[in-house]
C-alpha cells in the first residue's frame, strides 16, 4: 500500500478588480516562484478605497508593522468558494465515456443523443488560520435545456485534509490556489488530483485526477476524470447553483489537445516540495525556484479536450512521474507532477510554469 510521510447566487458578483495583464516571458521572471504563481485576491471594494491618500494616511500607514505573509492564508483566499462547471470521465486511452444510461433524460436517448458530461459543483474552503482543506465534488443529473436551478444532485465526494477515512495522504498547495492531493480509494487503489489555476484568468481552473490501481511493483493508470471549473460565488456549501449564469459548457467530446501543441522542448520555472523526509508533513507548500528545460516526447502523452493533457512516465531505477499540463494560451503553460519511488511511495510534488522554446 502507498504510505506517506508524514454558494452563490449568480447576481451575488463582488466589485472585482481587473483582471491582471499576462505575465511576462521567463526572460522577465526574477522574482520567487511562489510570488510568480499569485494573483489578485477576490476582494470587496470600498468606496472609501478609491479616495485619494493625504499625507497623514501614508504616515499612519508607515507607522503600522508590516504584516508578515502567510502563505497557507493566501491560498485559502485563492482556492476557496463555490465552483461550478462541467465534469467528465475519460478512459486511460483519453476516449471520453458516455454517462449511465439510467441518469439520461428520455428526451436525449429518444433522438440518440450522446451524453458525456456531467453539471458539477464544487464549494471549496480552506480555512486561513489553520491548515484546513475540503470540498465537495458535486455531480448533477442532467437535464433538457435551460433547466440547471432545478437540477438533482446524482452523487456527492466529500474531501478533505485531516483525519477522516477521506483525508488526503498528501496536500501540496501554491499561493495561487493550485494544489496537488493524493487520495486513497482503498483496495490498493489511489487518485492523484492536480488542481491548475489559470495564470490569466483566476476564476478558472482545471482539475485533473489520475485514477491509479497499485499492482505489486507496478502503478497503473486506470482512468481520467476531468473538470472544468468556474468561480462563481463565496462559499456557500453549494447551497445554490450558478445554473445557466454558468460561463462554460460540456466538453468531452470536444476535440482533444494536438500533440504538435504539446510535445517538443520546454523552459521550466519550477516549484517543488519533498514528502520522502522523515519529519515530512501531510501538507506543504511548494517552494523555491529554479529553472530547467525539459523535452516533452509524443508518445508519453494522453491527449485530452480544453488543451489538457496528462502523461505517466517510469524511470531507470524505477520512479513514476503523474504529470498533467494545461495549455492556458499557445506556447504557455501550467503544469504539475507527483514523483513516486520504485516502491510506491511519494518522494515530491511539483508545479510549474512552461515556455515552449520555439515561442521565446
Amino acid at each position: 500500500m502507498l504510505s506517506s510521510s508524514g454558494t452563490g447566487s449568480s447576481l451575488l458578483w463582488r466589485y472585482r478588480t481587473p483582471a491582471p495583464p499576462p505575465l511576462p516571458s521567463f526572460k522577465a521572471l526574477s522574482f520567487p516562484f511562489s510570488s510568480s504563481l499569485a494573483f489578485i485576491h477576490r476582494t470587496k471594494i470600498s468606496p472609501l478605497s478609491c479616495s485619494a491618500e493625504t499625507s497623514s494616511d501614508i504616515a499612519l500607514a508607515q507607522s503600522q508593522p508590516a504584516t508578515e505573509f502567510d502563505p497557507w492564508s493566501e491560498f485559502a483566499q485563492n482556492v476557496s468558494g463555490e465552483w461550478d462547471g462541467f465534469g467528465a470521465d475519460f478512459s486511460r486511452e483519453g476516449k471520453p465515456l458516455e454517462l449511465p444510461e439510467s441518469v439520461v433524460p428520455e428526451a436525449y436517448r429518444e433522438w440518440e443523443v450522446k451524453v458525456f458530461d456531467w453539471q458539477t459543483q464544487c464549494p471549496t474552503l480552506a480555512q486561513p488560520d489553520a491548515q484546513t482543506f475540503l470540498y465537495k465534488s458535486i455531480k448533477l443529473l442532467p437535464t433538457v435545456g435551460c433547466e440547471a436551478d432545478a437540477a438533482t444532485r446524482y452523487s456527492i465526494d466529500q474531501r478533505s485534509t485531516g483525519a477522516s477515512k477521506s483525508s488526503a495522504l498528501a496536500f501540496s498547495y501554491s499561493v495561487s490556489g493550485s494544489y496537488v492531493a493524493v487520495w486513497p480509494l482503498g483496495n490498493n487503489r489511489l487518485e492523484v488530483e492536480h488542481c491548475l489555476i489559470s495564470p490569466n484568468d483566476k476564476e478558472s481552473r482545471v482539475r485533473i485526477f489520475q485514477a491509479v490501481r497499485l499492482a505489486e511493483t507496478k502503478m497503473l493508470l486506470q482512468s481520467v476524470k476531468v473538470f472544468c471549473e468556474q468561480w462563481y460565488g463565496p462559499f456557500r456549501d453549494g447551497d445554490q447553483l450558478g445554473g445557466c449564469a454558468i460561463r462554460s459548457s460540456g466538453f468531452a467530446s470536444t476535440p482533444s489537445t494536438a500533440a504538435s501543441v504539446v510535445a517538443g522542448s520546454w523552459r521550466v520555472l519550477l516549484a517543488s516540495t519533498s514528502f520522502h523526509a522523515p519529519d515530512s508533513g501531510c501538507i506543504q507548500q511548494v517552494t523555491g525556484e529554479k529553472v530547467i528545460e525539459i523535452v516533452r516526447e509524443e508518445k508519453d502523452l494522453l491527449l485530452l479536450p480544453q488543451q489538457l493533457w496528462c502523461s505517466l512516465q517510469e524511470s531507470k531505477d524505477g520512479e513514476r512521474v503523474f504529470s498533467v499540463g494545461w495549455l492556458f494560451e499557445p506556447g504557455h503553460a501550467v503544469t504539475s507532477s507527483c514523483v513516486f519511488s520504485s516502491d510506491s511511495k511519494l518522494k515530491e510534488v511539483t508545479m510549474g510554469r512552461e515556455t515552449a522554446l520555439s515561442n521565446v
